[in-house]
């Protein structure tokens, strides 16, 4: 059943659903701030790297001459690092859009620099679902890869911290049912 939400933000789809593909569900993440468990080593090292930076600034402006600049760009760095360890995945939540229809997940997002994008997941019997219950619930459904200093690793994709998570969740699995079912 196409929620009244859904059915009133059609309108845009054309040209990007496939013929028949219906929209089943619309929503967006709770806009509040939640910091990443991970991200907590991130801000301290960034937290140290911006502290001797500083240290290292306000010791070399003792001495004559804009010496001291040189430590700039490693203080904003770390500062760098600390907002972004913090507030960038609650910033990126705040500028995301999701939608589920009865072939794939969509993640949109507008971000600046980065810009407007808008990416699909297909959702088949045979694809792994994730489900972190909460008030906020979480369902991954897809992965991406992304490099990193060790190699490339993946991240979990999928509509994070929803709170009809239970509703969506029951959606995806009658999707996996009838592919089983259509495929069978």
């Amino acid at each position: 059943m196409v929620s009244a939400e859904a059915t009133e933000n059609l309108s845009g789809w054309e040209g990007i659903l496939s013929p028949g593909e219906q929209v089943l569900w619309q929503g967006r993440p709770d806009p509040g701030f939640q910091m990443a468990v991970g991200n907590g080593g991130l801000a301290l090292f960034g937290m140290f790297f911006a502290s001797f930076a500083g240290f290292w600034m306000v010791m070399a402006a003792q001495e004559p001459g804009p010496f001291w600049l040189f430590g700039l760009p490693f203080f904003l760095i770390g500062s760098g690092i600390i907002l972004s360890a913090v507030f960038w995945a609650t910033f990126r939540r705040r500028r995301s859009w999701y939608t589920l229809t009865d072939q794939r997940g969509f993640i949109a997002t507008d971000l600046p620099i980065l810009g407007r994008r808008l990416k699909s997941y297909p959702i088949s019997a045979d694809t792994v679902v994730e489900y972190q219950p909460g008030a906020l619930a979480s369902i991954y459904f897809g992965s991406e890869e992304r490099s990193g200093q060790n190699g490339a690793y993946l991240v979990p994709v999928g509509f994070e911290r929803i709170a009809e998570g239970d509703h969506v969740l029951g959606l995806i699995y009658e999707l996996q049912q009838k592919a089983k079912e259509g495929g069978a």
